[in-house]
């Protein structure tokens, strides 16, 4: 069944239009779309999936294991990839090494494998719950603007639009399995 959630999310974005930003905590009205048990831990993996299928200017070993990331992780384009699950295994070695990577790193973390960290913990079920998918959101979508600290604001709308996107697909997936 399709929520309204996406539609506040464009309301959102239409807010982000209007003001040139938007307060970080408007991106709670996700979190009631996270109820159904398995969407968190699909989310995690979306959302790891697209912050490691981001080539960015990462060096060393933080860009190594981001390309070991897009290896292990796969695409988001087509419905093959786009439900495509790693080994659990696969997910676990990668959650781990990015761990390892990020623990020395905390004054300035490699943002990009901060989020496939994230979003694999909320896969493997390490982070549970509609408030864990809601804080991978708004760190998937946050954008630090010098006047405002850590907002919404353009370069979130891309973001917020590609959650949209995510939301239709399961929703008509859940649909397509409900028939």
């Amino acid at each position: 069944m399709r929520s309204v959630i996406p539609e506040k999310l464009l309301r959102l974005i239409d807010e982000i239009d209007d003001h040139g930003h938007a307060d970080l905590d408007r991106l709670k009205v996700v979190t009631p779309w996270f109820k159904p048990a398995e969407r968190p831990g699909i989310f995690g993996l979306w959302a790891a999936k697209r912050a490691a299928g981001r080539k960015g200017k990462t060096i060393g070993e933080a860009g190594k294991l981001l390309d070991e990331a897009r290896k292990l992780l796969g695409g988001t384009s087509t419905r093959q990839t786009f439900l495509y699950c790693p080994a659990r295994q696969d997910a676990e070695w990668l959650h781990e090494q990015a761990a390892a990577l990020l623990a020395p790193m905390k004054a300035h973390p490699c943002r990009p494998l901060h989020l496939v960290r994230q979003g694999l913990a909320l896969h493997l079920g390490l982070n549970q719950g509609p408030e864990a998918a809601h804080a991978m959101a708004s760190a998937f979508c946050q954008h630090h603007d010098p006047r405002l600290g850590e907002t919404l604001c353009g370069p979130s709308r891309t973001k917020l639009f590609d959650i949209i996107d995510f939301m239709h697909r399961i929703e008509a997936i859940e649909e397509d399995k409900g028939r």
